[in-house]
């Protein structure tokens, strides 16, 4: 059976913790925990080991990094973990500031996870080649680029398709809007709120609106009735 790709991608995140944290955190194997361990009387040792840390990258001895001694995957939050603003990081700067240390997260970056740990091929190959004529699709102008324009566009035409493929299942009368009765789950759960000239009825300038609305943006007197 085939894997999906979605599975893989918390990986690369955690591969980084666990070598960050040092193989030597780790139980040996056919180690039995203690009888301390089970019971959770044991202190338990610290994921992240900011000594060890210091020592494996402190060139010039000094007992404190640098931003040049940090490894370049981890300087982007250097001004955040130097919380005395000396140009150096203490142990308990980076014990406290441990969270800094992960590299960045972007949405990007599932596309690396897919082809690093992948272990299916063939499948993962199709998923990379939808993403691939994705993108290739909001490249309207064919200049190999995505700008600002061309990305607007193509939400533009996939929230109009999404919004239109409601319609197409809840409008049972075609008559262009969706009444309580037609409404359906979260359209239904919700009409009140997309319901924004109270009018009995969502349209799907209604619908739109709410498709298109950010993430927290906050909402209009009219909303929250």
């Amino acid at each position: 059976m085939r894997r999906s790709f979605y599975l893989f991608l918390p990986v690369l995140g955690f591969l980084s913790l666990t070598l960050l944290a040092g193989e030597d955190s780790k139980r040996k194997d056919g180690e039995k925990p203690t009888a301390s361990e089970k019971d959770g009387s044991a202190k338990a040792r610290p994921f992240f080991d900011a000594a060890e840390f210091i020592k494996e990258y402190d060139t010039n001895k000094d007992g404190a990094l640098s931003k040049d001694e940090l490894p370049e995957r981890f300087r982007h939050n250097f001004e955040k973990l130097d919380t005395n603003k000396d140009g150096k990081l203490n142990e308990e700067e980076l014990q406290k500031g441990f969270a800094h240390l992960q590299s960045r997260r972007r949405p990007s970056d599932f596309v690396l996870t897919l082809i690093q740990v992948s272990d299916c091929d063939e499948c993962c190959a199709e998923e990379l080649q939808t993403v691939f004529n994705v993108l290739r699709k909001l490249d309207k102008n064919n200049d190999g680029k995505i700008d600002a324009d061309e990305l607007k566009a193509g939400r533009e035409e996939l929230v109009g398709q999404r919004v239109d493929g409601i319609f197409k299942d809840l409008d049972t009368d075609k008559d262009g809007k969706i009444s309580k009765d037609e409404a359906r789950g979260h359209i239904k759960r919700h009409f009140n709120e997309l319901d924004r000239d109270k009018d009995g009825f969502i349209s799907r300038e209604e619908l739109l609106h709410a498709a298109n609305a950010k993430p927290g943006a906050e909402r209009s007197p009219k909303d929250r009735e």
